[in-house]
């Protein structure tokens, strides 16, 4: 969220600065991905066609922080992305096309929206895939501008728009299918049944990663039919309130190499301060180390400590689906 405090902090800073020492990782990987939780703009006025408290709108010179980082793609499926209403929109997806970041999630019609954006992951094509159930009133429609809105059930109707999705993004030639979904209640430690179930669903309907994000705390991570589900994978970059129990500035960065039929994931304990974000150290990294082990272990899913991070590995073995190319 390069928003308010973070947007005022970032006019007089070097781009570089808010990553902290977790810049290297960041600049190692062949492809980053991450949900931004604002509009970027210097236009528009504050929503107000349904009740909302908060409003977070990132000055234009947000897009140099991106870069810094080197961010390929970003998710805009949540319940910011239109704070300032549609030419606030307009402008976001007009300065991430302008410095090659590409984006998925929202558009100026309801088919922009939910078309999925192919990457560069070294020589794999990744397809990344955007929902939200949050903020119903910033839904696009064919004639409207607004967000990929979807209701999370099990329910045929929602789930053929997941299928038909995933299947636009491998005929477009994605070999790794990635689902981003900003869903669910704030502050919230586990996923519910249904949320599980859903996530689970989305695999089984040819998904590699379920990439979870809202609750502003980390959830614990399943593998599932050899594939990772990241129920939510908490804050990064914010200027957010911290609650000292949940401890919302607590999180990681979540790392998957794929290399033939292995897969591999690795979380990096990070630590936010206001509109920074650090790996973090000493106790604060332990505690944040056994709670992501906790809550994993009652995912079934066990992480090994390696070092000053946690990592798990898969061997897929046979596909979680089977799947033709559309007609």
């Amino acid at each position: 969220m390069l928003g308010r405090g973070v947007g005022e902090e970032i006019r007089s800073i070097r781009p570089e600065e808010p990553w902290g020492d977790v810049l290297p990782l960041l600049s190692n990987a062949d492809a980053r991905i991450a949900n931004l939780e604002c509009c970027v703009s210097a236009r528009g006025l504050p929503w107000t066609r349904t009740p909302k408290v908060f409003h977070f709108r990132a000055p234009p010179v947000a897009v140099d922080v991106l870069r810094a980082a080197r961010i390929t793609a970003v998710s805009l499926a949540n319940n910011h992305v239109l704070d300032y209403g549609e030419d606030a929109l307009l402008d976001t997806l007009e300065l991430l096309d302008a410095v090659g970041i590409a984006h998925a999630g929202a558009g100026l019609n309801l088919a922009q929206a939910r078309k999925p954006a192919i990457i560069r992951a070294g020589a794999t094509r990744v397809g990344l895939l955007a929902f939200t159930d949050n903020e119903p009133a910033f839904a696009a429609t064919e004639g409207r501008p607004g967000t990929n809105f979807l209701e999370v059930s099990l329910e045929p109707p929602a789930l053929r728009v997941v299928e038909a999705a995933i299947m636009e993004a491998r005929a477009a030639g994605a070999e790794i299918v990635i689902l981003s979904n900003h869903w669910g209640p704030n502050m919230v430690q586990r996923p519910s049944r249904l949320f599980r179930e859903f996530a689970r669903a989305v695999i089984d309907l040819g998904a590699d990663v379920y990439y979870g994000h809202s609750a502003h705390l980390f959830q614990g991570v399943e593998l599932y039919r050899g594939r990772w589900i990241l129920y939510d994978t908490g804050d990064f970059l914010n200027d957010y309130a911290v609650d000292p129990l949940l401890r919302n500035d607590w999180s990681f960065l979540f790392r998957i190499s794929a290399r033939e039929l292995q897969s591999r994931l690795e979380l990096f304990p990070v630590s936010l301060s206001f509109s920074r974000v650090d790996r973090a150290v000493a106790e604060d990294r332990e505690r944040i180390l056994q709670k992501m082990t906790r809550l994993s272990l009652e995912l079934e899913t066990p992480l090994e400590r390696v070092g000053d991070h946690l990592e798990a590995s898969a061997m897929p073995g046979a596909p979680a689906y089977d799947w033709e190319a559309p007609p």
